[in-house]
């Protein structure tokens, strides 16, 4: 079924950036062993992500009126181009000694930029070249290639890292770069639909209705809210786990990248859950309590944890319902939201979701480096926090992992008081927004 030839477009499209994302990916992380072994400072790797997510989260209000307006091949094909170019630089500079903390940090928040724009033109692109009767097999197998590279990015990196060097990560990078962007450029046409843009609309006035009907639907808010809390305690996760991974005395490369390893192996499995599962009667309960299982086993685990084994367990429980939260979301949302408001919600959505990240990389960074590590330092051996979370490097981010599990079970709880009362049916089919961009509240 999938052999149509009216597919082929989009499998090319979608292999070939699959495999470049993947190149990407093991730049990144790469990137992160090296800036970490280094400098031994959980904020200045926390950094790259900050640099990374800040003009994403700034400019994605704005994305989804460009994407509209701008001729989707062209930005794709700019912003891969302008991506490689940064790369190429960072491989300069590493080949001259040259290499700098800040250099990384200003060449992720170019990436960060384009992908803010390359991010809404490529769903665009894919529904142009996807047909209809096709939308729900191509989603499960961009579903399948995200978790795929989340599985091989750390193993690949990691193996390539230390068994030759940053410079064979770049080249791989550069030749996946190659070969999607060849593709793109030679082989695969995108329509435009001119008559649909809306390229007099000013961006505030894009921004401004978006925001109006998520302050008309308290359900989907709440839900974007719920999912910007839970997001700044993931990413206080994120800047931690390298910190911790790398600095205990039975951790290192191998071990970040086997425990990155199983978050991957996580994630596919839910999704492939997230698919056999039947539709639950209450979506949002479901949201909630995906949620609350991730936030109360993985962050717990990775504090008290001794062992590469309990932080693989960790791992796992902490991602496994991630997919089948993500999938009941894009149901509510997708069915909620009208149809020609979706591009301007979908781009409200992303900064108010998005935006406690840069936050909480940052607030991670500094409170393993400035709070918990010379916090645990400092303690007697005979105190009573040694045996629950160490006495090497690594200790002070083992008790920030405590904090922000009691801290994402406590968001969960709230959240979950607060959504309870909202009733919602997947059989009402989103209306057209009026013109002042109401739309009808469900509740």
């Amino acid at each position: 079924m999938m052999k149509n030839k009216k597919l082929r477009p989009y499998l090319m499209l979608w292999s070939t950036q699959a495999l470049s994302a993947l190149g990407s990916g093991m730049t990144g992380y790469a990137l992160v062993l090296w800036l970490y072994l280094r400098n031994g400072s959980a904020l200045g790797t926390a950094l790259l992500s900050v640099c990374s997510y800040a003009p994403y989260v700034v400019m994605s209000i704005f994305a989804g009126a460009l994407s509209d307006r701008w001729n989707k091949k062209r930005s794709m094909l700019i912003c891969d181009l302008l991506a490689a170019f940064c790369t190429v630089v960072v491989f300069v500079l590493m080949k001259t000694d040259s290499l700098a903390a800040w250099h990384l940090y200003v060449l992720n928040a170019l990436n960060g930029l384009m992908n803010t724009i390359q991010q809404p033109a490529s769903e665009v692109a894919a529904t142009l070249l996807i047909p209809k009767e096709y939308y729900q097999k191509t989603s499960g197998l961009r579903s399948f290639s995200q978790s795929l590279n989340q599985i091989l990015t750390p193993i690949l990196a990691t193996a390539l890292f230390t068994l030759v060097g940053m410079d064979a990560v770049i080249a791989f990078d550069l030749i996946t770069f190659a070969a999607a962007f060849l593709t793109l450029l030679l082989f695969i046409r995108i329509p435009e639909r001119d008559g649909e843009r809306q390229s007099k609309e000013k961006l505030l006035v894009t921004a401004k209705k978006g925001l109006m009907w998520l302050k008309q639907n308290p359900l989907i808010s709440n839900l974007i809210l719920f999912l910007a809390c839970i997001n700044l305690v993931a990413s206080v996760y994120n800047a931690a786990l390298p910190a911790m991974l790398l600095s205990k005395p039975n951790g290192g490369e191998t071990i970040l990248g086997a425990v990155n390893t199983c978050v991957g192996l996580a994630a596919l499995a839910g999704s492939v859950l997230a698919t056999l599962l039947p539709a639950p009667k209450n979506r949002v309960r479901v949201i909630c309590f995906a949620l609350l299982l991730s936030m109360s086993s993985e962050n717990f685990l990775l504090a008290f944890g001794k062992t590469p084994f309990i932080w693989c367990i960790g791992a796992v429980l902490g991602w496994l319902s991630i997919p089948v939260m993500n999938a009941n979301m894009d149901v509510i949302f997708r069915n909620t939201i009208p149809v020609d408001m979706q591009g301007r919600v979908y781009a409200c959505r992303n900064t108010l979701q998005f935006f406690t990240i840069p936050i909480g990389f940052l607030s991670g960074g500094l409170l393993v480096d400035k709070v918990f590590e010379p916090l645990m330092s400092a303690r007697p051996t005979d105190s009573v926090l040694i045996p629950l979370f160490g006495e090497t490097k690594g200790a002070g981010a083992a008790m920030l992992f405590f904090l922000i599990g009691i801290a994402g079970v406590l968001v969960c709880l709230i959240f979950g008081f607060i959504l309870h009362k909202y009733r919602w049916s997947e059989n009402i089919t989103p209306e057209p927004a009026c013109d002042d961009g109401a739309a009808r509240r469900r509740e």
